[in-house]
């Protein structure tokens, strides 16, 4: 069978025009590649195309469906609530019927100075949470790279770990414990040594610290295992030719482990950057709880957008902060994807 009626028969499938063989046989070489052009601009071709694809490519589809299904419910579906930031809502009017008021919830925001400290508070802590624990995860799996002793190294894996699933409301019943005036674990020691108890729920400026040090005891163990899974798939040979030339464990750590865990540092990083307007509700709420003392120093947009629901039914001021919210951490995943493609164009995300 020549190339020309092969061709033909595959037009004639899906096609459907008996007379494009003719054309093809009697067309030059840039006569062909108009007709292909042609072909692929054709609505039927594409359909045909698109459903060969779908039933090629049926099982990924199915098992991505899940995920489909939760972001169109919980993400897609929600979106016309965006309307509440604009507009003074009442339960008598709904959504669509308060009355129209443009900016004035974000107005009245900045103007009372709350955006700024809730931008503060929430986009600091992010950060030093990313910090701090990317730090110490790739030092600990790094750590626990170097040692031998296999049994010592699963059980330091597992008490790590374990942190990660003890519930935030008994996190916070551990923190109350050890940081209460009266009867805490601190302050019990502090008197018996002869020194002055402190109030540290009275305290704003001692809670930065406790707040990133509780993250980082509840989550360093989950991001040890991604690191450490990071380093497990570095080629062993390449320490092995360390070895014979001489480096040490420090040098092989900086000239092979480190930079070979550069793309799982930047992926991490990125999705990070992604949440950092994303405050961990769970832990400030179950450390903080209502305490006011402490909003300047611990008040985030998550907590701020509870109390405006739950305590003061403002639902328009919580749409608004949210909205902020959404936009800010939107904009600085694009900034961020950009600057990165431009650094490193490989780990970029899109």
């Amino acid at each position: 069978m020549t190339p020309e009626s092969t061709y033909c028969s595959h037009e004639s499938d899906f096609m459907k025009r008996t007379n494009a063989c003719n054309e093809l046989r009697e067309a030059t070489l840039s006569g062909s590649v108009e007709i292909s052009t042609e072909i692929l601009k054709d609505k039927s071709y594409r359909r045909k195309l698109v459903r060969k694809r779908i039933r090629n490519g049926r099982t990924l589809l199915l098992m991505c469906t899940p995920a489909i299904v939760f972001f169109f419910v919980f993400s897609y579906l929600p979106l016309p609530g965006i309307w509440v930031a604009f507009v003074r809502y009442n339960y008598f009017d709904g959504m669509f019927r308060s009355p129209f008021v443009g900016f004035e919830n974000f107005r009245f925001l900045i103007i009372s100075g709350r955006l700024w400290m809730l931008t503060r508070n929430t986009v600091l802590y992010n950060l030093g949470f990313i910090l701090t624990g990317n730090l110490v995860a790739i030092a600990v799996a790094v750590l626990l790279n170097e040692v031998t002793n296999r049994p010592f190294k699963k059980v330091t894996q597992t008490i790590l770990l374990l942190p990660h699933f003890i519930s935030f409301v008994i996190v916070g019943v551990f923190a109350y414990n050890i940081l209460n005036f009266e009867y805490g674990v601190v302050n019990s020691a502090l008197r018996r040594l002869g020194m002055e108890p402190v109030a540290v729920y009275s305290s704003p400026n001692l809670w930065p610290g406790i707040i990133i040090f509780v993250n980082l005891w509840k989550g360093v163990g989950y991001s040890t295992i991604i690191y450490f899974a990071a380093i497990t798939s570095i080629n062993p040979e390449m320490y092995e030719a360390a070895h014979i030339d001489g480096a040490n464990a420090w040098q092989r750590v900086w000239h092979i482990t480190l930079p070979n865990l550069k793309g799982t540092f930047i992926i991490l990083l990125l999705f990070a950057l992604g949440q950092i307007m994303r405050g961990n509700f769970q832990l400030f709420y179950n450390l903080v709880g209502a305490n006011a003392r402490l909003f300047p120093m611990t008040d985030i947009i998550e907590t701020f957008v509870f109390r405006s629901l739950i305590v003061n039914f403002n639902f328009s001021m919580g749409a608004a902060v949210s909205l902020y919210q959404s936009v800010f951490g939107f904009l600085l995943v694009l900034v961020s994807n950009w600057t990165v493609r431009r650094l490193e164009p490989d780990y970029a995300l899109f």
